[in-house]
């Protein structure tokens, strides 16, 4: 039986959405909420960016839309989705900057002529989480500063994240931003459309996002990108096991190599082949072995 309404973080449904020229007001509002832009300063115009234009590197397959947003002063944005942690994330992110920015030069332009990029990034996952002691909200916004006054400048590259897992809202949604946050983590969730988000663009949004809207090739696309996105985080999630793994076995392998120099066991060339080639639970038992016995066994 299909959900009410499709899930907005996945591929499929998020270039339907944000990635659709028939939905480009919603793609706009989204922008205009998350950069929390006075009216003086509205984007106004959207242009989307062909496939083939985006960067043919395999680090960035996952990229889910890239659009070109020009406000009144002309400046680009780059927004994409991003569900799953990655290793070298935050550099991907800046790459994808830094190469709208620096591709600007093959259209023919001049330096003086290069318009300032903005990268949004809507992220599935604590990008700086407070438990690692980072102070940083939900919506935040990166720029160059100068390290000793604390003057800002260098405004060519800047970069906005709204991390979802902190909001944190008791009740229904006030803010605009608030509101951005809710429908992309609880619409696949919703029996229908909420009080708080029955207004524009929320409710167009909602109502691209409606199953009963799909066709049974678009639902097939949208189940299969689902498929894919498990997969890949359950991909991860054996990296990160078997990462946790090797890295267990080493410790109990340095751990062994220092208690044998404190005991003065020689570790000779053939005693360290040994210790390479064994097995966590081998390695275990020799490092309890040493304490035990305080000799080689």
């Amino acid at each position: 039986m299909r959900p009410v309404f499709a899930d907005p973080k996945t591929d499929f449904v998020f270039k339907r959405i944000f990635g659709n020229e028939t939905h480009k007001d919603v793609l706009v509002a989204l922008l205009n909420g998350l950069l929390e832009l006075d009216e003086a300063h509205r984007i106004v115009e959207v242009d989307l960016i062909e496939a083939e234009q985006r960067p043919a590197v395999s680090e960035l397959k996952r990229s889910i839309v890239d659009v070109k947003c020009l406000d009144a002063e002309g400046t680009i944005y780059v927004v994409e989705m991003r569900v799953l942690n990655v290793e070298g994330f935050e550099k991907r992110v800046v790459y994808n900057v830094a190469q709208a920015y620096t591709s600007q030069l093959g259209a023919g332009y001049q330096y003086p002529r290069l318009n300032d990029v903005i990268g949004v990034t809507i992220c599935d996952f604590e990008l700086w989480s407070a438990a690692e002691g980072h102070n940083v909200p939900m919506l935040s916004r990166w720029r160059m500063q100068e390290q000793h006054l604390g003057a800002r400048g260098l405004p060519q590259l800047q970069f906005v994240f709204l991390e979802l897992p902190k909001y944190d809202v008791k009740g229904e949604p006030q803010s605009i931003v608030e509101k951005w946050a809710y429908f992309f983590r609880e619409a696949n969730h919703l029996a229908m459309i909420p009080s708080a988000l029955s207004q524009p663009p929320f409710r167009a949004a909602l109502e691209a996002a409606r199953t009963a809207g799909f066709t049974e090739e678009e639902w097939n696309a949208y189940l299969r990108a689902g498929m894919a996105l498990q997969d890949e985080r359950g991909a991860l999630t054996v990296a990160h096991r078997e990462g946790h793994r090797e890295g267990r076995r080493e410790g109990m392998r340095i751990a062994i190599e220092a208690l044998c120099d404190v005991l003065g066991i020689e570790l000779t060339a053939g005693r360290r082949a040994e210790l390479a080639a064994q097995p966590e639970a081998e390695l275990e038992r020799l490092l309890a072995a040493l304490r035990a016995e305080r000799r080689w066994p």
